[in-house]
């Protein structure tokens, strides 16, 4: 009968698959702490996914905390202008990612909402948006770090 494959010694094509795939799963997990209410009660968890093309083909970003964000869908996907295909530089580099993303959550951009409910409600209803958001926030949001 065949042995064990893990009694075998790594091969170096199987080295090279490990390494491959640790890259792969190489998504950068952050903290997103936005500055001006109700997104500064608390901090939102996210993380950035590099395709095995990456820097050719743009990070994707997702908000693992939820977020009551016109521009973040109910699964925590982000509309980012800076990392659709059409936009993507490969010079563009994670930090500038995090700074748009950051300027996105203070300043949601009601030209391309994600849920339109939220967007319709900011814009007819900012004082309501922000109470609901607050109240959202402060249930689910995580603890900034001191």
């Amino acid at each position: 009968s065949a042995a064990p494959s893990s009694t075998k010694p790594p091969t170096e094509a199987s080295a090279d698959e490990q390494h491959q795939k640790k890259r792969k799963e190489k998504d950068l997990l952050d903290l997103c702490q936005g500055e001006k209410p109700p997104y500064n009660l608390k901090a939102f968890k996210l993380r950035i996914n590099f395709p095995e093309e990456y820097p050719f083909r743009p990070p994707t970003v997702k908000f693992t905390t939820k977020i009551y964000h016109p521009n973040v869908d109910s699964d925590g996907q982000v509309c980012l202008p800076i990392i659709s295909n059409e936009n993507w530089k490969p010079c563009t580099k994670t930090c500038q990612v995090l700074e748009a993303l950051n300027v996105l959550v203070n300043t949601p951009d009601l030209g391309q909402p994600l849920r339109v409910r939220l967007a319709d409600l900011l814009m007819q209803d900012p004082e309501l948006f922000h109470r609901e958001a607050e109240e959202f926030t402060l249930q689910f949001g995580e603890a900034r770090p001191s």
